[in-house]
């Protein structure tokens, strides 16, 4: 049982996390909308849920601070007290203590830092100043009296637990231990009247029932959302007896045990409620992260397995074998579809959360900068959602630091004292396109050139495009700062936004227009665990590009191949197109293939050739990472296993472009790399 314990404790988690989230965003709604009283509802909803599902649980510290904060709360709902500008930073910080209550459960525990500790108790003294035990105690008693708040009622609970209860990780006395700080238990009764015989009793299931006298100022509202946890395990109703005689002098809680429920002379009466039967919601179920991974990890075996089955299938001239395999192979990619659409979750939420980075850094910044949010339903793989949080963060402090200017600065270049950032996503040739754009003063191109010649980045006689020197900033150890702050200026961060990024498959780049601001651009693969894939063939090896990147593929005939050998690109239709010699680039031996092909790619702005041998057809299939010893590879990355089990290298496209903009930037031979006029 303690490990079903333990699994509803994780779920607590999981939701006060996500309430916590939720909380922080209607915080920084009422910043800028003070009146909104949806915000403020949903503030209070979230930190009462928190402390309920926390009492449940035993963790006092939870529920000793968050009750200090829902009190604080239930005043501003009721209009005790206005929201201004310490209110919203208080609540904001009570937000990220009650976070750091939560990781210590998480961390199964262990305790608060002594700086915790300290901020813990800074934050109850805080709030003690909204709190109304500061008012007068015969103001405060005679304002709710006035208000009906303190008329106590005697409560009736009717409550049978379902039989999986101990399964499903609750405890049915946790609910009574809660029940008790709501209230005066009068009389608990327990009801035995559904255990089995002893040869048909399991001892892991629940058989109890309670009949309970509960009296409180708790609304009915407060007492049926401490069942919350159960909804859907038990029966459970709850009555105001009218009328009742409340014996003064019971003060405790007596335990009576009988197999029938107790008859009450007082008939009580029902309050009707629309909260007390709640519908269950099931559109969604929560899935463990780990089984979504097994489960996508298992279909991408599948796709392998059947890419064999299919193989063996044509070799063998069967025609209802090979028809077979032909409709397992779609049923397969059907399965795999469903499977990475199961991970497939809005940025919206990692969006959301740079509302709070905004507003913290403007302050300390002693900037006014309105953060814009577009494309928050634009979807893509939950690992990417995951590990592109950081370099955004970095992205969006660099252009809060460096990027917009201070109100003084603005006004004296006609522009409003307020800056704007904006942040937008959205699909593109089978990637997702994130933009992080400000209206600065944007990039001193210049500048830039002279520190990257001084660092020998590049030639002194290069001449480079705008957009080529402006990408030079993502250079390791590049930094243009006249002075250090606590945000950026230190020369790491940006380098390291390109290799995370890198990390997953994708690209970044920018563009700046001086006094108008500059725009982040990354690119990004939907998923990381399965690629539709073109093959292509160099001698005996087998290679695979990106399917998304294909826009066609062309013979070369022998003066072709030659010409195109001898110039390093191709006249298509009237066009430009430079060429990788994949035989060459990768160190192939022996003669080239008589008969060549030409896969034209695309990526972005950019446009190349890519050479190779034999054209193999389409081909879906799982990316498996290279290790270690081949993380130096240029142009790889990553591999699959073909239906035959051998070997194929992905080409990593975005990097092999790059490269030819690199040459052609190193050795200006011409006024503008043929990459940028191929599009």
């Amino acid at each position: 049982m303690s490990i079903n314990l333990d699994q509803a404790q994780q779920t607590f988690i999981v939701e006060a996390r996500e309430l916590l989230q939720a909380m922080e965003q209607s915080l920084l709604q009422l910043e800028n909308e003070p009146d909104d009283q949806d915000a403020i509802g949903a503030i209070f909803r979230a930190a009462h849920t928190i402390k309920g599902s926390a009492g449940l649980f035993g963790l006092a510290p939870i529920v000793g601070f968050t009750h200090i904060v829902e009190d604080v709360l239930d005043r501003l709902r009721d209009g005790d007290i206005a929201v201004d500008a310490d209110l919203i930073a208080l609540l904001l910080k009570c937000g990220d203590h009650m976070l750091e209550l939560i990781d210590v459960v998480a961390s199964r525990g262990e305790a608060l830092t002594p700086a915790a500790l300290q901020r813990g108790e800074a934050l109850r003294e805080a709030l003690g100043v909204y709190h109304p035990l500061h008012a007068t105690t015969a103001d405060a008693v005679t304002a709710k009296a006035a208000d009906g708040e303190s008329a106590e009622v005697l409560w009736h609970i009717s409550l049978r637990f379902g039989a999986d209860v101990y399964r499903n990780g609750m405890d049915p006395l946790s609910f009574l231990r809660y029940l008790q700080t709501l209230g005066q238990m009068v009389q608990v009764d327990t009801l035995t009247d559904s255990i089995p015989a002893l040869e048909n009793f399991d001892p892991e299931s629940c058989y109890l029932g309670f009949e309970i006298d509960l009296r409180s100022t708790a609304s009915h509202a407060t007492l049926n959302e401490v069942f919350d946890f159960v909804r859907d395990e038990c029966e459970v109703q709850i009555t105001a007896v009218d009328e009742a005689p409340i014996n003064p002098a019971s003060t405790g809680t007596e335990l009576v045990t009988q197999a029938e429920p107790t008859h009450r002379s007082t008939a009580p009466q029902r309050v009707a409620t629309a909260s007390e039967a709640k519908p269950r919601d099931g559109n969604y179920v929560r899935v463990n992260a780990d089984k979504l991974d097994e489960l996508i990890n298992l279909v991408g075996e599948l796709v392998i397995a059947s890419a064999g089955a299919s193989l063996l299938a044509r070799s063998c001239n069967h025609d209802p074998l090979h028809e077979a395999t032909s409709t397992v192979s779609g049923l397969v990619e059907e399965i795999l579809d469903g499977a990475l659409h199961l991970r497939m979750i809005p940025i919206g939420d990692t969006f959301n959360r740079f509302r709070r980075v905004v507003r913290d850094v403007s302050q300390e910044l002693g900037k006014d900068i309105d953060l814009l949010i577009s494309g928050a339903e634009t979807e893509l793989d939950k690992t990417v959602v995951e590990k592109i949080g950081d370099p955004l963060m970095h992205l969006l402090r660099n252009a809060m630091d460096h990027g917009i200017e201070s109100a003084e600065a603005r006004r004296a270049a006609g522009k409003s004292s307020k800056g704007h950032l904006s942040l937008n996503a959205y699909h593109d040739s089978g990637s997702i396109v994130i933009e992080i754009a400000d209206d600065g003063a944007g990039l001193n191109r210049e500048r830039i050139l002279e520190k990257a010649q001084e660092r020998g980045l590049v030639a002194s006689g290069a001449v480079l495009s705008d957009q080529e020197i402006y990408n030079l900033i993502f250079e390791a150890g590049f930094s243009t700062a006249e002075a250090v702050t606590n945000l950026s200026g230190r020369g790491v961060g940006m380098d390291v936004v390109k290799r995370n990024i890198t990390l997953l498959r994708g690209t970044v780049d920018l563009d700046s227009r001086p006094g108008q601001g500059t725009v982040v651009r990354i690119r990004l693969p939907l998923t990381l665990a399965i690629i539709n894939g073109f093959l292509v063939g160099i001698d005996q090896a087998t290679y695979v590009i990106p399917l998304d990147m294909v826009q066609e593929c062309i013979e070369l005939d022998e003066p072709q191949r030659d010409s195109s050998r001898e110039q390093g690109y191709l006249d298509l239709r009237g066009e430009v197109l430079p060429l990788v010699h994949l035989r060459d680039h990768f160190n192939h031996e022996g003669p080239a293939a008589r008969r060549q092909n030409v896969v034209v790619v695309r990526y972005a702005e950019h446009k190349a050739g890519l050479v190779v041998d034999d054209l193999l057809g389409e081909f879906q299939t799982v990316i498996k990472p290279l290790g270690k010893l081949f993380g130096a590879l240029r142009g790889i990355s990553g591999s699959t296993i073909l239906g035959s089990g051998a070997v194929a290298l992905i080409l990593d496209v975005p990097a092999l472009l790059n490269q030819l903009v690199q040459m052609e930037a190193r050795t200006a031979q011409a006024p503008q790399s043929p990459l940028v006029v191929a599009r």
